[in-house]
């Protein structure tokens, strides 16, 4: 019977009080915010069982990152299950995108990563899903679903083999007509939020309630 001889499982539920989550390495939490404001001041608190990220009311282009600091802690050919469940507001500013998903060293620009599979809201609360291993590239591929303020289940499957990834919503395979081929990358992932904003004054948010993420053991 498999068991943790066979897989390792990473988990974060955000419980505790509520408190900001680190813009620097903290021995306490794997997690580390990445933000690119200049005089707006965004928040990003963990606890109460959620992880909120939202953008200040200040007009400027602001980018917020919840990641393992550029930790790429999870061996892509050893992933299995990727899982998040998010939501955001009820009606996203076009300036605003959202994304979040499994991904090599991070960036402001979410098509400019090297490798990622993501789920992303972009300008709109309608979701698309693409992934990339710098060498193949499926971009903002439709969904056919949306996200707004009431929670969705994310799941990126990797039990099928690198080579064809699979993207679920609430239980149901989304993009199934697409292969998301990653299999031009053979190194770690990380886990990642992020939130951003073109030079816009809105105050929107993400908030993500659980990841958990299942990997086969080294």
């Amino acid at each position: 019977m498999a068991g943790i001889q066979d897989f390792q499982e990473f988990c974060d539920d955000f419980n505790g009080t509520v408190a900001t989550l680190p813009a620097s390495a903290d021995p306490a939490t794997p997690w580390l915010v990445d933000d690119t404001s200049s005089s707006g001041t965004p928040t990003y608190t963990t606890g109460t069982s959620e992880a909120v990220l939202t953008l200040a009311s200040t007009t400027e282009v602001e980018n917020v990152c919840l990641h393992f600091g550029d930790s790429l802690d999870f061996d892509i050919d050893l992933l299995q299950r990727v899982e998040m469940r998010v939501k955001t507001v009820a009606t996203l500013d076009s300036a605003t995108s959202v994304a979040f998903g499994m991904a090599s060293a991070r960036n402001d620009a979410i098509d400019s990563i090297a490798s990622h599979a993501s789920f992303r809201l972009i300008g709109s609360n309608s979701v698309v899903v693409e992934s990339d291993d710098s060498v193949t590239d499926k971009d903002d591929i439709s969904t056919g679903a949306s996200l707004v303020a009431t929670y969705k289940r994310f799941v990126i499957d990797f039990t099928g083999g690198k080579s064809d990834v699979k993207f679920y919503i609430d239980g149901a395979r989304v993009a199934a007509s697409t292969t998301f081929d990653m299999s031009g990358y053979s190194a770690g992932l990380q886990p990642y939020v992020q939130i951003q904003k073109t030079s816009d004054a809105n105050t929107d948010s993400v908030t993500v309630d659980y990841v958990y993420i299942v990997s086969k053991r080294a």
